[in-house]
């Protein structure tokens, strides 16, 4: 089934890079390849939590020296998702405080008017930047909030509130820890005691020395399992803000006299607008989970390459990587990863080439990726930590750390099972349309062809889509949430296959686009292993659809092992192309040498 010969060539690793990133790689992601690579950016062992929280202030500071121009930085999607990609995986905490400052807090006041607003001390990193929205009652019901922004008509100005204890803004980094900040803050704005819906207020937390505003009052959390960040409690009892503190936008504005106008009439919308940067964030917690997982891919397929273990005859020794049931797996991860990049590639750009009536088709297209690629990164790098035995629990080898720092990113910017199912439901009422069943007959069709397998994928999709909206149609429920309970389970399996199909896609179009044959083919073959897992997990249902054999369903297993079989000679080829500095992974102690353990000073 597959072309042995012509797999058995090796392509140039720089091809496969150029695929994966673009022939813009030297803009977008050389020059954070060389920061993260260099000294400063080094894994420090034994520090406490907040010697570590300090730390990455201070390198979030050589990031904005790196930066030539911090405003147009958070204007450019494809800069901030390629900052993100190489970020996570040298310091988490210091990655989470990035995405807070240019894309959350910076890109809010950028997307609202701002050319009579000083934005220079956030430039300069003079104070830092967070954005403060999520309750500790209101988590990804966010548009129920309680904190409110009066409007006081006396001094032309606000006054900021958090009206009881569960209204506290839940988990932002408010502490002076890095430095004064600022935040950009989601409250109801009330004038004359009309709720006119959420908006953004720029709201100063720390004075100059690093004292918290009067008015403001910052409660330390207790430390999590993920990235190292402060995060606070932060509650607001009646603190005045200047008029000027209002984000406004065509969305929304008040004049000084209390005057309010909207292009917007549902308070819903307005507060969507408000916090449109949320959806940016998705793309870059995506950017960030497929930076850490091709880095813990190389380093797991390295070490075993590396390391040496018993083979089939006495006193024979082979790879780890020798044994199929080391590799098989990791080359099916690494079939993940290369789907996921291209896919998230493909994404970006279409939220870059956006019109406004495209809108919110990419947001859903957006939501929908970011929780396929931080889930995959969640499975990906523990098979990595796992295959890598006791070493891969090793902080300094950098696996453990990124696959518990990786949990926020399944949570930040929205949980990722809400944000699918808000997806699913948009998808069900006329989000989506699937794509029509191919004409050609099975039988006259070949697992070898990359078209049928896209088709196969795409017929996946299809039957989860009739399957959920059959649930949706069917019956009379006693409530709207039984209705929907009884459809959701089908409906997610929808958005998965979906996200399957569209990544499936991603690396299929990339194979067809290759420079030579040898890179074709193993791009080729990288997607023969991405689909063939996922039909094999079908196979039931398109078989009952008439859309696949009896016999191909049977020839799907040994399909598995032959293109696993084409890829094993060629791993060492495709995590070059991840790009992985090498300074980076000589950081890492256990691909040093194939030793149990490697002491780190005392």
């Amino acid at each position: 089934m597959i072309d042995t010969q012509l797999s058995r060539l090796q392509p140039a690793p720089d091809e496969l890079a150029t695929a994966l990133f673009g022939t813009r790689a030297a803009t977008f992601h050389h020059p954070w390849m060389r920061l993260f690579s260099s000294a400063p950016f080094s894994y420090q062992e034994g520090l406490t939590h907040e010697a570590r929280i300090r730390l990455s202030y201070e390198r979030l500071r050589l990031v904005n020296n790196a930066i030539d121009d911090p405003l147009a930085f958070a204007s450019d999607p494809a800069a901030l998702s390629a900052m993100h990609e190489w970020a996570g995986v040298v310091d988490a905490g210091m990655a989470t405080c990035a995405s807070i400052h240019y894309n959350l807090f910076l890109g809010s006041l950028l997307d609202h008017d701002h050319d009579d607003r000083d934005l220079t001390e956030y430039v300069q990193m003079a104070r830092v930047g967070t954005f403060l929205c999520t309750e500790l009652a209101h988590g990804n019901d966010a548009a129920q909030m309680e904190t409110t922004c009066t409007f006081d008509r006396d001094t032309g100005g606000f006054v900021l509130n958090t009206p009881r204890p569960d209204a506290c803004k839940w988990m932002p980094n408010t502490s002076p820890v890095g430095g004064p900040k600022d935040a950009v803050v989601a409250a109801r704005l009330l004038v004359d005691d009309r709720d006119l819906g959420v908006f953004l207020f720029l709201t100063p937390i720390h004075d100059a020395h690093g004292t918290p505003m009067p008015g403001v009052e910052i409660r330390h959390l207790p430390q999590t399992a993920s990235s190292p960040v402060d995060h606070c409690a932060t509650s607001f009892h009646h603190l005045q803000l200047p008029y000027t503190a209002l984000l406004q936008g065509d969305h929304g504005r008040l004049t000084r006299d209390g005057h309010f106008t909207s292009s917007l009439g549902s308070p819903r919308k307005r507060f969507l607008r408000s916090i449109g940067r949320v959806t940016m964030g998705k793309l870059c917690m995506s950017a960030y989970s497929l930076g850490t997982t091709r880095h813990a891919l190389t380093i797991a397929i390295r070490h075993a390459h590396n390391r040496h273990t018993s083979g089939m005859t006495s006193g024979h020794k082979v790879p780890l990587f020798a044994h199929r049931s080391h590799h098989a797996p990791l080359l099916e991860a690494t079939a993940t990863a290369y789907a996921a990049t291209l896919l998230q590639r493909s994404v970006t750009q279409q939220w870059t080439d956006a019109a406004d009536n495209d809108l919110e088709q990419c947001e859903r297209l957006i939501a929908v990726t970011k929780g396929w690629i931080t889930w995959q990164a969640r499975a990906i790098m523990t098979e990595c930590r796992e295959r890598c035995g006791a070493q891969g629990l090793i902080l300094a080898n950098g696996i453990a750390g990124q696959l518990a720092a990786n949990e926020g990113t399944i949570t930040a910017e929205g949980d990722n099972k809400v944000i699918w199912v808000k997806a699913a439901g948009e998808m069900l009422l006329g989000g989506f349309t699937p794509r029509p069943v191919s004409d050609i007959p099975p039988e006259q069709r070949s697992l070898d062809d990359p078209r049928y397998l896209q088709d196969l994928l795409a017929d996946i999709e299809r039957i989860w889509h009739e399957r959920a909206r059959a649930r949706l149609r069917t019956g009379r429920a006693p409530s709207p949430l039984a209705r929907w309970n009884t459809t959701v389970t089908p409906a997610l399996q929808l958005v998965d296959v979906h996200a399957h199909r569209l990544a499936g896609q991603a690396l299929s179009d990339s194979a067809d686009q290759a420079g030579t044959a040898q890179t074709r083919q193993l791009l080729t073959d990288l997607h023969r292993l991405f689909a063939f897992r996922r039909i094999a997990a079908h196979s039931g249902d398109l078989l009952a659809q008439g859309r696949i054999t009896a016999d191909q369903v049977q020839q799907l297993p040994d399909a598995v092992d032959g293109v696993v079989a084409a890829l094993e000679p060629h791993a060492l080829t495709l995590i070059e192309g991840f790009d992985v500095p090498e300074e980076l992974l000589d950081n890492h102690p256990m691909l040093h040498a194939d030793s149990p353990a490697v002491l780190v000073p005392a």
